[in-house]
């Protein structure tokens, strides 16, 4: 029996719910460790630090999240409960992040970070892990996997720019008497404030408007085993026994390295690398905007086309020469001078390709995901997303938390000042961040390209899957009607 199919405003509320992890991601990755090493000068190794120790307390509440989930019973589903309890504790948390007292010591500094990063984190998981699995159960076709997934990916991805965006017009505008807006200290408690609502509002609209498949989704597999270690690494083990796991698994861990060390660069990159101001820097995701709906759509058709397998490689390999080619020419003093007329739409370019290329590559990932849930379900004889979406979530945190140290150890290596002026930077150690951000991040790239060969779940392999699979559902419901013997 086919399975119905999803309503619209189902895969548009999961979609809007990624909303509030796209402005928490905006937050974190734009303004974060520009703010306590520029603004209230903590060192960048020491913030990196805190945002890593923070990242792998993840470590514990991803598995724990997943698996509870998996096998969490109530009127409300398996997921919901976990989503809406993340909501107001997510958007308090990410408020307080960026409202320390004034005057304090670098040492109260870093342990303020430490607490509510961890806090923001917490929460965090509580809503990422349920809504991926949940997206997994809502859907399980090969080629409309990818289409949700795409939903999902859009609202996340552009919230996140428009965030930024309008975080830079509104309240990090140029001002009189400071040498980039972003220096503007008072700021940042606004900036979270919005953060913080519009987090819970997205979270709780996503809850509310995808209630009516609660019904529908699958029940949690009664066990008498409780939730502990002992489960939770028997349950993982399940999901590492998966070749095709594997290779996504630390394929996306290099990837997220990258992306890490990337972000916690952005903003120095723009400040002092390319000597942008606010009202300029703010013009440049203009590019990811337009972008993204391109990709999306890209990325939920071309698994029409090719195995997903090739769905990730190929615009993984665009997007690594889309991030070198402008630092390089640079570096190589082939680009006209910071300054010049070219220099922003170039950028803005270079923002709308990485927009069209990044889509395809995270909702191919998730959908696979997904599909390799199907092949453990076949093994196993249980659905287990949570606990796979777990692994999957922290992988990207632990690279997240690697790439955090790298890049800030990289600012502190390369002997990048606190409260630097933009133009006041030796040009050594302008040729270095650019060096660092370019060339020597791609070599985690290559490698993970490298991993994802490994994948082998094909179109027609997954076919077999799910056709094995809803034939076993039919006998087992034939034995419980007592219409086989």
């Amino acid at each position: 029996m086919a399975k119905k199919r999803l309503a619209l405003s189902v895969k548009l509320f999961w979609g809007v719910g990624q909303i509030g992890e796209g402005v928490k991601t905006a937050a974190f990755n734009s303004f974060l460790l520009f703010y306590y090493n520029q603004i209230l000068g903590v060192s960048a190794t020491l913030t990196s630090l805190a945002l890593a120790i923070a990242i792998l307390f993840d470590a514990i509440t991803d598995p724990i999240a997943g698996s509870a989930s998996d096998r969490f019973q109530s009127r409300w589903g398996r997921r919901h409960p976990f989503m809406a309890a993340s909501a107001p504790l997510l958007g308090l948390t990410l408020f307080f992040l960026f409202a320390p007292p004034g005057e304090m010591t670098e040492m109260f500094y870093f342990g303020w970070l430490l607490f509510f990063a961890i806090a923001v984190r917490t929460c965090l998981t509580l809503y990422h892990v349920p809504h991926l699995a949940l997206g997994a159960e809502m859907e399980t076709d090969y080629n409309a996997r990818s289409a949700l997934f795409s939903i999902g990916l859009l609202f996340g991805a552009i919230a996140a720019y428009l965030f930024y965006f309008s975080s830079l017009t509104f309240i990090f505008y140029p001002r009189d008497g400071l040498a980039n807006g972003l220096y503007y200290g008072d700021g940042y408690p606004y900036m979270s404030a919005l953060a913080g609502l519009t987090s819970t509002v997205a979270i709780i609209l996503c809850v509310w408007g995808t209630r009516s498949v609660i019904p529908q989704l699958s029940k949690a597999v009664p066990t008498e085993e409780k939730l502990g270690i002992g489960r939770i690494y028997r349950e993982l083990r399940v999901a590492f026994s998966s070749p095709s796991y594997r290779s996504i698994f630390f394929g996306l861990m290099l990837g997220t390295i990258v992306v890490s060390v990337e972000a916690v660069l952005l903003a120095f990159m723009g400040v002092h690398f390319w000597e942008l101001e606010t009202d300029q820097l703010r013009l440049v995701p203009l590019g990811v905007i337009f972008g993204l709906p391109i990709g999306a759509v890209i990325g939920s058709n071309l698994v029409k086309v090719l195995d997903k397998k090739w769905c990730l490689i190929i615009p993984a390999i665009l997007a690594t020469l889309n991030n070198n080619v402008l630092i390089i020419l640079r570096l190589l003093e082939i680009l006209p001078e910071n300054g010049h007329p070219i220099i922003v739409p170039l950028l803005i370019g270079q923002a709308f390709l990485a927009a069209v290329l990044m889509p395809v590559i995270f909702i191919t990932i998730n959908s696979m995901f997904a599909d390799i849930s199907d092949e453990l379900e076949l093994s196993t004889g249980r659905r287990q997303e949570g606990i796979i979406y777990s692994a999957r979530s922290f992988a990207s945190k632990a690279a997240n938390a690697l790439g955090t140290i790298v890049g800030g150890m990289a600012l502190d290596f390369i002997a990048f000042p606190k409260n630097a002026e933009p133009g006041s930077v030796a040009p050594e150690v302008i040729f270095n961040l650019g060096l660092v951000q370019g060339p020597l991040t791609s070599i985690f790239s290559l490698s993970g390209l490298v991993l994802y060969l490994g994948y082998r779940l094909t179109r027609t392999r997954h076919q077999e899957i799910v056709q094995a699979l809803e034939e076993r559902q039919f006998l087992e419901r034939k034995v419980g009607e007592g219409k086989v013997g």
